[in-house]
């Protein structure tokens, strides 16, 4: 038996030994003690800026680390400033917890006090609670393996009369329990393997919930002849296949969006198959079958008609399909010669012919985009705030494997993509972490470069600045519409971002860029923020798309 003085030490103690990987936070009276038990039992803590970006980083790091992640808060506005950031992590699946104090039961009458346990389960996260200091291992312990198992994100309330409670022995907490793979039914399977059979233009689209399957769903489609793609989130699952199509819907470039749209086959693999992925169902053909494969049995079905829905683990499944296909002949399918030199040739984005719209003052976001491509480092993760700009970074900056590309789109909020490349960063040490943001969430998310800076981490920021919300200015067209309420002057960001203590350009043209080579090439000791002053687009293509189903 180990002595431990409180129950704030004991469940710090209990996290660190289950294995969280980092803690992030805004230390404040209430979660003041279990943050130090955290750090004292070996958990590395980011203290944060504002307690929205400290969520954001954590849920980054646990998607880019594949770890569970902790975001500790002050009970009440602690917790309600963290709130988008749950939610997106909440809605992500992503395994997270968050550790708040909340008020003692008798506290009715406490400034901070608010129902948490209503507040977590609205934004879909699971409510949990430590109760007291008999409870508080077995407490704990539940919370996590919720998170972990579950993919859940977790809110652990821990009252301040419970965490002060003196706890003088503590049971050793078991070991992060084992993900269980649910594997298929046999029924299920059988009918799968008969489409699969049938068609003779696959297309398997792996996205969130497929993640950890990358080389069996690869496999699978090699054996069987589909090309292979996946959602924005797990862009860069299929990087090196020849017959990878890149992200499916509104990012994807013409050509694979024509060959996705030829398939009359369609898998999902732990994918939504929503509209973002499906361009509004236009990547589904009238006669296109449509099956669906995960563990969650609400998502199947969920957002467009299916032909076969599968519960299952997708890595499972596609064991178990590999399994029953051992004898029979690798088939050609979709995976023809002139497919994969069309894919080869056409299929991405830096292939396909464009105007330059760049003048002496501003240069094209995809000329932007194309050469930042060329001049980092292979081994580089990029994680995109939301916003007119997105599908730029998306599309021409390509990644190494989808521990490269961070993506917090689940509640489409802007400002969260510079606290997301700070979670990335330090889940993905040894790469060139990059944040891609417009300028509206850049400065809705400024406070945390001084965290950037702070920390020295070697991060370039990308600003497409076009002085506005550019999704607003561009696709809502009534000629009448007064848009001065989302336009604004020109800021000097590189200015702004100099006094946080981060190096900053300012880049209006192609020649500009040759002070990124040079802080690329080392020793790259802190942060740099691009302030690229870019031309309109006239409204990105994504949005377009995106807007038309409003």
């Amino acid at each position: 038996m180990t002595l431990v003085n409180t129950v704030a030490d004991l469940v710090g103690r209990t996290l660190a030994e289950l294995g969280v990987g980092y803690a992030f936070g805004v230390v404040g009276s209430g979660n003041f003690t279990v943050t130090n038990a955290l750090r004292r039992h070996g958990v590395p803590f980011v203290a944060a800026r504002h307690e929205g970006g400290a969520a954001t980083m954590a849920d980054a790091y646990a998607r880019m680390s594949g770890t569970v992640a902790v975001v500790t808060t002050h009970q009440g506005c602690g917790l309600t400033n963290a709130l988008t950031g749950i939610t997106e992590a909440a809605k992500s699946r992503t395994p997270l917890i968050v550790l708040t104090a909340d008020t003692a039961g008798a506290a009715v009458q406490s400034n901070f006090k608010i129902d948490q346990d209503g507040l977590a389960r609205s934004v879909g996260a699971v409510a949990e609670r430590v109760h007291s200091a008999d409870s508080a291992v077995a407490d704990t312990v539940r919370a996590f393996t919720t998170a972990w198992r579950e993919r859940r994100t977790v809110v652990l309330n821990l009252p301040l009369d419970v965490q002060s409670q003196i706890a003088a022995s503590a049971e050793t907490p078991p070991n992060a329990p084992a993900l269980q793979h649910i594997r298929p039914d046999g029924i299920a399977l059988e009918r799968f393997l008969e489409l699969l059979a049938a068609a003779d233009r696959p297309v398997f689209v792996a996205g969130r919930g497929a993640r950890d399957a990358g080389p069996e769903i690869a496999e699978l489609a090699r054996h069987t002849g589909a090309l292979v793609a996946t959602s924005a989130v797990a862009n860069g699952l299929f990087h090196s296949d020849p017959f990878s199509l890149g992200i499916s819907g509104g990012f994807s470039s013409p050509r694979s969006a024509e060959l996705i749209a030829g398939a009359d086959l369609v898998v999902g693999w732990g994918c939504a198959l929503n509209m973002w992925t499906m361009r509004q169902g236009h990547l589904i053909g009238k006669d296109t079958t449509v099956v669906q494969i995960d563990l969650d049995s609400a998502a199947l079905g969920a957002h467009r008609p299916i032909h076969l829905g599968i519960v299952g683990d997708s890595a499972a499944t596609a064991i178990d399909a590999l399994d029953a296909l051992d004898k029979a002949p690798v088939r050609v399918g979709y995976r023809t010669d002139a497919v994969r030199d069309s894919i080869a040739t056409e299929s991405k984005w830096s292939q396909v012919p464009f105007e330059d719209l760049s003048t002496e003052h501003s240069i094209d976001p995809r000329l932007l985009s194309l050469e930042l491509d060329t001049l980092l480092p292979t081994e580089r993760t990029v994680s995109v705030d939301s916003g007119n700009f997105m599908g730029y970074p998306s599309a021409y900056l390509s990644v190494p494997d989808h521990f490269g590309f961070c993506f917090t789109q689940a509640f489409q909020s802007i400002g969260l993509g510079l606290a997301t490349a700070i979670g990335t960063a330090l889940a993905q040490p040894d790469r060139l972490p990059v944040a891609a943001l417009g300028d509206g969430g850049f400065l809705m998310g400024i406070s945390e470069l001084e965290t950037v800076a702070r920390l020295k981490l070697p991060l370039l920021i990308v600003v497409y600045n076009d002085s506005a919300y550019g999704a607003e200015v561009h696709h809502f067209t009534d000629p009448d519409t007064d848009r001065t309420t989302v336009t604004f002057p020109d800021t000097d960001l590189a200015a702004i971002a100099r006094g946080y203590g981060a190096d900053g350009l300012t880049v209006r043209t192609a020649r500009d860029l040759d002070a990124v080579r040079t802080w690329v090439s080392g020793p790259r000791s802190g942060p740099l923020v691009i302030d690229a002053k870019i031309s309109s687009d006239g409204g990105s293509w994504w949005l377009a798309e995106a807007f038309k189903g409003h």
